[in-house]
């Protein structure tokens, strides 16, 4: 029988995923499962964008550029203008979702066996693009009694060696919802510079900010533009998660040759759901304020409903659509499987993401898990019931 690779042996399952088969079950079952696993939004997706698919007068679906139409490039050019990031079109890669320019980005700028300084806890699938590149992933905990703001630049510092090459951010952060401010990133800045590292930067949920909070993005940290690459994606802030277009975003030009190259050896990105993203850059800002508007009452619920149960805890994001909440818990990820396989309020029950598969130190985030807060409002009402009532009968309850 032949061997698996090791590369196959160390790619972790997905946290988010990894207990469908028990909701699969449940609803067999009969069950009603509240699914806060998954950020996979039940917001329409833009008329403009689903237009342009139903609209499309092609003979041929043909490959684009490696690069990205530039049509769409240039499109992608005046939106990051709009909100004040000033790149031109050269500076853009357009990619297979935000997942494969990240992927790019690692192995253009690293080599196996190299590091990477990740905050965490972190995209869980961060873990696995690094194993694809033969990277190792150095963690930097963050802590939910601070809100997972950035941990103090010395415990970061003292991360680096001779093989550290990037750090890694998500901003507004999945799964915390944590929204870096201007100094947190300049204290980055500081380092980066001081190391000569890259910074990667995941702004894909740049649109979900709440509460006044403007995002500021790391393509415009003064003096970084030769160390800063910027990932970006229409998955979420068109409501498009199936249309798998990203971006890989830098003004250093030999790390946009290289990575062109790589964006060669797979040929090109979707021409369909480039069609759809190019459109989609025509959506009105009414359709922006609606949606936010609608994620601040989303979140409201979801953490004020889960502040009020007596053991739990879960700082207010201040962006994206998710939080990290502790449970007076022994385990959160039996008590997620246990909700599915034992548990059951009015023929109902929730579906979350267990924490401890979004840290990378083990043991890290035992008693936490990852909440969407995507479904309608209705909806989260009862979920934040039925967790409320498993929480009165679990059998690992520890307070």
């Amino acid at each position: 029988m032949p061997k698996l690779s090791q590369k196959a042996i160390d790619m972790p399952a997905s946290p988010i995923r990894k207990l469908v088969p028990y909701a699969e079950t449940a609803k067999a079952k009969g069950k009603i499962v509240y699914h806060l696993n998954i950020g996979q939004p039940d917001i329409e997706t833009p008329e403009v964008a689903l237009n342009a698919i139903k609209n499309m007068d092609r003979k041929v679906i043909e490959y684009s550029h490696s690069a990205g139409f530039e049509s769409y490039r240039n499109g992608l050019s005046a939106y990051y203008l709009k909100t004040g990031i000033n790149v031109n079109p050269e500076d853009i890669l357009i990619t297979t979702g935000g997942s494969e320019a990240l992927i790019f980005g690692f192995m253009v700028t690293c080599d196996p066996g190299d590091e990477v300084i990740i905050p965490e806890p972190f995209y869980a699938n961060y873990n696995g693009f690094a194993v694809m590149a033969g990277l190792n992933v150095v963690p930097v905990t963050s802590t939910i009694e601070t809100g997972f703001a950035l941990p103090p630049v010395e415990e970061i510092e003292k991360k680096i060696t001779s093989k550290t090459k990037a750090i890694v951010i998500c901003n507004p952060g999945n799964p915390t919802g944590y929204l870096y401010s201007k100094e947190e990133l300049e204290q980055l800045r500081a380092i980066v510079l001081k190391h000569d590292l890259i910074l990667f930067a995941d702004e894909v949920y740049r649109e979900f900010c709440y509460d006044g909070a403007i995002p500021f993005s790391v393509m415009n940290l003064e003096g970084l533009e030769q160390n800063v690459i910027m990932i970006d994606s229409v998955s979420k802030r068109y409501s498009m998660c199936g249309a798998r277009i990203g971006a890989l975003i830098t003004k250093n030009k030999e790390i946009m040759a290289a990575a062109l190259k790589f964006g060669q050896a797979r040929l090109s990105p979707p021409t369909i759901d480039q069609i759809a993203s190019e459109a989609a850059l025509n959506t009105p800002q009414s359709y922006f304020d609606n949606v936010v508007a609608e994620y601040v009452q989303r979140r409201n619920i979801m953490i004020e409903g889960l502040n009020k149960i007596p053991g739990v805890f879960c700082p207010k994001p201040s962006g994206a659509f998710y939080c990290v909440a502790k449970f007076p818990v022994d385990d959160a990820e039996k008590f997620c499987q246990w909700l599915l396989e034992d548990f059951e309020f009015e023929g109902q029950t929730v579906m979350m993401a267990p924490a401890n598969g979004f840290y990378s130190t083990k043991g890290a985030g035992q008693q936490e898990a990852r909440i969407a807060y995507v479904l309608n409002q209705d909806s989260l009402r009862k979920a934040v019931i039925c967790l409320e009532e498993a929480l009165k009968v679990y059998p690992g309850r520890t307070i």
